[in-house]
């Protein structure tokens, strides 16, 4: 509890209880029948009712709790502890008992329609792996904290998606991609999902894009743009490779005097090895198989 400007703030956080072992009660439970039997017996009717009552008052407190599991006990309203411990237990009949689960749960999100840094619609999708730390959290300080997990988690990829281009066409460009910084673009969606969600005491295990591609109104407009990038960054290698084989073979015929070259001849020389060696071959032999 916390003063803030002369009003009293009450700050509620998980609270971990053991309650009494279920066993134990049950014990008492099947004393207090034999104690029942016994007075039926004997005809000593006036203290069966006690006895009776007593028995049913203490059968709803049991309950049950199995691995990676939880309750959350609130009395008229009020929260009174949650129980992370595992096994039979008895508590106070009136205790409401929510349950909550503490496995690790998988969250395949639908594929979203969304716009990338660049404007360009894309498809995205996420995989997220999620649980339960603090069950307070979960209970009370969100409304059904599973839709609350689908939502925030839209909510976090269509941010990071306008955070980041697609994919450059340009591989001198340093930018980080959707596509070329995978790891990077994981890091930074499991950061904001673990921000977005610890309001619900959710803890994020993990958090990857499960889907990428670009939408069906763009997609073939962009494979033409890749195929071109690609063709134009293969014709930059050869010509590149040309050069450098051209300048290899002057330096060599120059060193070993093999033949005495003007700069006429050099000129020409250095024309037909960049027309042979820039030459689509392929392209060249189907050429000829038609004019064939």
């Amino acid at each position: 509890m916390i003063s803030n400007n002369n009003q009293i703030v009450y700050i509620m956080e998980e609270n971990l209880v053991k309650p009494i072992n279920g066993y134990i009660v049950l014990g008492l439970i099947v004393l207090a029948a034999l104690i029942a039997i016994y007075l039926v017996a004997n005809a000593h009717f006036e203290l069966l009712a006690a006895t009776v009552i007593v028995i049913v008052l203490l059968l709803p407190g049991f309950f049950l709790i199995y691995p990676n599991g939880s309750k959350v006990l609130t009395l008229f309203g009020a929260y009174k502890g949650s129980v992370k411990a595992n096994g039979l237990f008895w508590a106070n009949p009136f205790y409401v008992k929510k349950t909550i689960s503490l496995r690790a749960r998988n969250f395949d999100s639908e594929r979203l329609k969304v716009n990338d840094k660049l404007g360009n619609p894309i498809l995205i999708s996420v995989i997220l792996v999620w649980r339960v730390k603090d069950t307070f959290k979960a209970a009370f300080e969100v409304d059904q904290y599973e839709s609350f997990v689908k939502v925030q988690t839209d909510a976090a990829v269509r941010k990071l998606a306008s955070l980041y281009s697609y994919d450059n066409f340009d591989d001198d460009q340093s930018e980080l991609t959707l596509r070329s910084a995978v790891q990077e673009v994981n890091d930074d969606l499991e950061k904001e999902l673990s921000e977005r969600l610890a309001m619900a005491g959710i803890e994020v295990m993990e958090a990857r894009l499960g889907y990428l591609a670009y939408a069906p109104e763009i997609a073939n407009a962009m494979l033409k743009r890749q195929q071109a990038e690609a063709i134009v960054a293969a014709r930059f290698k050869i010509v590149e490779g040309a050069v450098s084989m051209v300048d290899l073979a002057l330096q060599r015929l120059s060193a070993k005097k093999v033949v005495d070259l003007d700069e006429d001849k050099k000129a020409s020389m250095v024309s037909n090895l960049m027309v042979i060696l820039c030459s689509d071959k392929r392209s060249d032999s189907g050429r000829q198989r038609r004019n064939t």
